[in-house]
């Protein structure tokens, strides 16, 4: 095989590697890309993907939801089918196994790092589930893990609250590359803080039993401690107040995909602004909330009542590298804040 042609297949099986591990559409795959290959080559490619997939380590410790692993099958069984006239045994055999699977509430997404670890999370397999859209994660939580990733020296050694976690994508990658002093996690769902609690042991992360003030533990604040201190706090944006803010002292706060409707666009503001009066003997956290761009007059009303607050905000530089598979199509930003 020419070095070129060699190069070509590693790329395709990486893509076909990420977009699996992170459970993303099927139409979002290089079908066209592999069938032309199928065309060249016999079927090791073919079982090559499927190592990189169905039975990745990854996949094999913590599944994917069953149903989108029979539909990626089958799809990679018809184009096969379409270019070769021989079955497959192996991939009728990893279809089987699916057909007679039950399907769990709960499934997995992985995603790949830089260093060569990951992130996996516990996701509902419904994208509304118990009445909140915070049991998956958006496609700004991935903009913004990899907007931190490009820039660490913006986390690290540092406190980082971050309001509305979700799943806690974007927390994780930090928190595995971004060597923060101390990470604050919050939601207000009781799911959802059920959730992420379960998802930071699953990647090796220990908690906190006290969330209330995590700056209190001076023997934590080391910057040669190869673990940040993780917490996992309930906040409710209506109902908190200055002195509950105030105790988490943090350096950085961080929010992603959060703008969704007018009301908690009001709340989250309220919470900001909160923040920029209970924290005013200190210095002012550097403050990043990341959107996607689904409504614009949503986003319109952020920066208004921004304004009305006094918080004067900027746009983030963009940054170069794409680590995770998401929708190309969607206009996400980051604005830095300045409380």
């Amino acid at each position: 095989m020419a070095p070129d042609d060699s190069a070509e297949i590693s790329r395709l099986l990486q893509r076909f590697e990420r977009r699996f591990l992170a459970t993303r559409a099927l139409r979002s795959f290089p079908w066209q890309s592999l069938e032309e290959k199928l065309r060249d080559s016999g079927s090791e490619l073919l079982l090559d993907i499927l190592q990189k997939t169905v039975k990745h380590p990854l996949c094999v410790k913590h599944p994917p939801s069953v149903k989108y692993a029979r539909c990626f099958l089958s799809e990679l069984i018809r184009k096969h089918e379409a270019v070769h006239e021989e079955p497959l045994d192996e991939l009728y055999e990893a279809l089987a196994e699916t057909l007679t699977a039950e399907e769990p509430p709960q499934c997995h997404r992985s995603y790949l790092l830089p260093s060569g670890d990951s992130v996996t999370l516990s996701e509902s397999t419904a994208i509304v589930s118990h009445g909140t859209t915070g049991l998956v994660t958006w496609n700004a939580a991935l903009y913004l893990a990899e907007w931190a990733i490009e820039n660490p020296e913006a986390f690290t050694h540092r406190t980082v609250l971050e309001l509305g976690s979700g799943a806690g994508l974007t927390g994780l990658a930090m928190c595995k590359m971004c060597r923060p002093r101390a990470y604050v996690f919050s939601d207000c769902h009781s799911r959802v803080l059920e959730q992420l609690r379960g998802n930071v042991l699953l990647n090796g992360l220990l908690l906190e039993p006290d969330v209330t003030a995590p700056a209190q533990h001076p023997e934590h604040n080391t910057h040669n401690s190869e673990s940040p201190r993780v917490m996992v706090a309930q906040l409710d944006w209506d109902t908190v107040t200055a002195p509950q803010l105030a105790a988490f002292q943090p350096d950085v706060i961080i929010a992603a995909d959060v703008l969704y409707c007018p009301e908690t666009v009001l709340s989250l503001v309220r919470v900001l602004q909160t923040l920029s009066t209970c924290l005013k003997d200190q210095r002012a956290p550097d403050t990043y909330v990341a959107f996607t761009i689904r409504n614009p007059e949503t986003c319109q009303l952020f920066t208004t009542e921004l304004g009305k607050a006094g918080i004067s905000w900027e746009a983030a530089p963009r940054h170069n590298q794409k680590l995770f598979p998401y929708e190309e199509h969607s206009e996400t930003e980051i604005l830095k804040l300045i409380l």
